[in-house]
């Protein structure tokens, strides 16, 4: 009787394990279809999920699922955003691979640069990554797919880094740990001009030159390296200055004044006295004028300009405007013997007898008329260096 006692204790012991086990079964397969389809595929179940689990589901009917296998599975990792981010701004679609590129960035010195733009760039339509530099000067590339790459490296003030392009294999990290930028060479744009077009501008600035706003002030240069005229420019200079609207106005006072003292008697007086006047007076200056500022300035290449000196003692400022009637500066730069006005001053004196009357005719008229041109001109010129550019309007300031 204890026998049979003791079997039936075996046998509702052991039902009972059988009933606790089909049980844990036909709950095991309801709590895994609750469970999201990454669970049940194998992949990786975040740790916290995972506790989550266990507390809805005792371990009896999840199974016996230590904690260590449950601590082995890490908390699935979070997006990560500007300098966390281990490839920065993706562009072209660059897939996911196990290569990497590192590196920093410094200057020549050796100094790191922060904020410096890094872009990897991928051959045959791989794409291309950008990140910037940290504080260190340092930047990575992760997760970087096999293939041929190269890095630019650019960075304000600083010319920019071009790699040459490198191969990449599966789990290699590829290192460029010795970029130097160098500081970028300042630059400048230099235009240039023909000596030409540089005078026509100058000559275009002297001819808006009056004195006191009326009288022309065409032939004085403020500028000391003034650019050379050509042939056609002193023809122009001339053409506008002896023809200016001041010169007949001149012509026209001086010419009664003539006629006030009988100058040059033979003349006469009345209207065809003060005619005869004025047209020697116009002729004497224009002549003087075209004789001396263009044609043998042109064929001796010298500058009819009077160039202001503006600096100086007196003295020298006095010696170089006295000077000017003789000395004239050469289209080389160089000075020389003021030829063009000497032979222009007497070849328009010698003109003069043709039209002057009879009894004033002759050598003395011709020195009589070239004296007055010349110190007339030493003259003016020291006017010009002490007063002229007071009362010039347009003058330049320095």
């Amino acid at each position: 009787m204890d026998r049979n006692y003791g079997r039936a204790r075996r046998l509702h012991r052991t039902a009972g394990v059988m009933l606790a086990f089909f049980t844990s079964l036909s709950l095991n397969g309801k709590a895994q279809a609750m469970l999201p389809r990454a669970w049940k595929t194998g992949e990786m179940v975040p740790a916290s999920a995972a506790r989550s689990a266990n507390r809805a589901w005792p371990g009896s009917l999840l199974g016996s699922r230590s904690a260590s296998d449950t601590a082995a599975l890490p908390d699935a990792p979070l997006p990560q955003t500007g300098e966390d981010a281990s490839n920065g701004a993706i562009e072209g679609g660059v897939s996911q691979g196990s290569a990497s590129v590192a590196g920093t960035v410094a200057d020549t010195t050796g100094a790191a640069l922060p904020g410096a733009k890094i872009i990897l760039l991928g051959e045959d339509g791989a794409g291309s990554l950008t990140q910037f530099s940290n504080a260190a000067g340092a930047f990575t590339f992760a997760y970087i797919p096999s293939g041929r790459w190269r890095v630019i490296v650019t960075a304000q003030g600083f010319e920019p880094f071009r790699s040459a392009t490198f191969q990449l294999v599966p789990h290699q990290t590829y290192s460029l740990s010795n970029i130097r930028l160098a500081v970028a060479s300042a630059s400048a744009q230099v235009t240039v001009y023909p000596t030409e077009v540089i005078a026509a501008r100058q000559i275009k600035a002297e001819e808006k030159q009056r004195v006191l706003g009326i009288v022309p002030n065409f032939y004085v240069s403020y500028i000391p390296d003034a650019a050379p005229l050509t042939s056609r420019q002193k023809l122009s200079l001339a053409a506008h200055d002896t023809l200016d609207w001041t010169s007949f106005v001149g012509v026209s006072a001086a010419a009664g004044i003539e006629q006030a003292n009988n100058s040059f008697a033979g003349y006469g007086q009345g209207a065809a006295g003060y005619a005869k006047r004025w047209a020697a007076q116009f002729g004497n200056g224009r002549f003087n004028d075209f004789f001396s500022h263009y044609v043998f300035a042109s064929l001796l290449h010298q500058d009819p300009r009077y160039f202001y000196q503006g600096t100086g003692t007196r003295k020298s400022r006095l010696l170089h405007a006295l000077s000017s009637a003789f000395v004239a500066r050469g289209d080389n730069g160089k000075n020389m013997p003021n030829y063009s006005y000497l032979l222009g001053t007497m070849c328009s004196g010698a003109l003069s007898n043709a039209y002057y009357p009879q009894a004033n005719r002759g050598a003395n008229l011709v020195f009589t008329n070239a004296a007055i041109g010349i110190a007339g001109r030493a003259g003016a010129a020291v006017l010009q260096e002490f007063l002229g550019k007071r009362l010039t309007s347009h003058a330049p300031k320095n």
